[in-house]
């Protein structure tokens, strides 16, 4: 409770109004704005194809501020997803982040730091963090990309397959991860793709995405609104503790501009 009321009042979460108590099981509640338009994803699975490009990409700069607002304060949220981004209105860019029962003051010493429970949502948790290390600002960074692809392409990830240790396994032996230093322009041009700016790096992305969704299209094969997912891919969070992962092996590769 006291982390999220230091990330509300950086208007970086969901408003908190304060603590109440239930009067049969004496429960602590924290009381909170309501979110009208609910969560992200199921915002995503309803309304995937009336989101243009701009509204796409200026939702991504939005979640982008509150998430370094949040890193600023030395804060991480270590259960980052789009079930935990909220909003009364997706249209109006009003996404909040929320949910701060994982999170952590950078320094803070744990209870029991020889016990290392990992609790979240497999697919949106860095390969680090699997195999055993600390969680850090760069594993949220690591969440924030895979909820980058799901608002550009529409698609849960990993949505056809368990999400069991063998996943897991696979996310921590990656042979290299590619990282890209890229300066995202906050314009209108940009996010229209212009002709002035059609060598940014962010153009060339919008481009590709584009061109996986019109194949998936032409191809018959399944689109945002319309694929089934596995029975055992788990988009809650929930306690992940597989053992004997490997250590990913990542190589990192900065282009300039």
């Amino acid at each position: 409770m006291a982390i999220h009321l230091k990330t509300w009042t950086k208007h970086a979460s969901i408003k908190f109004y304060g603590i109440t108590q239930d009067p049969e099981t004496l429960s602590y509640m924290m009381v909170l704005e309501f979110a009208e338009d609910g969560n992200l994803r199921d915002n995503l699975k309803i309304n995937f194809n009336n989101i243009n490009w701009i509204q796409k990409l200026y939702n991504l700069y939005i979640l982008s501020l509150k998430l370094m607002k949040i890193h600023k304060l030395d804060i991480v949220h270590q259960d980052f997803h789009p079930g935990n981004i909220l909003s009364s209105n997706f249209k109006n860019y009003s996404m909040m982040i929320s949910d701060f029962g994982l999170s952590k003051l950078i320094g803070t010493n744990p209870n029991n730091p020889k016990k290392k429970n990992i609790f979240g949502v497999l697919p949106y948790i860095a390969p680090e963090v699997l195999s055993g290390d600390e969680y850090t600002k760069a594993a949220d960074v690591y969440s924030f990309g895979i909820i980058v692809y799901e608002i550009v392409t529409g698609f849960l990830p990993y949505p056809n397959i368990p999400h069991d240790k063998d996943l897991a396994m696979k996310i921590c032996d990656q042979k290299s991860i590619s990282y890209s230093k890229i300066n995202y322009k906050n314009n209108y041009e940009v996010l229209g793709c212009s002709r002035k700016n059609k060598d940014l790096e962010i153009v060339f992305q919008v481009k590709k995405a584009e061109e996986f969704l019109a194949n998936q299209a032409s191809t018959n094969a399944t689109t945002p609104l319309n694929y089934q997912t596995h029975p055992q891919a788990i988009y809650t969070s929930r306690i992940l503790n597989f053992s004997n992962l490997p250590k990913m092996r990542m190589k990192k590769i900065l282009k300039k501009n």
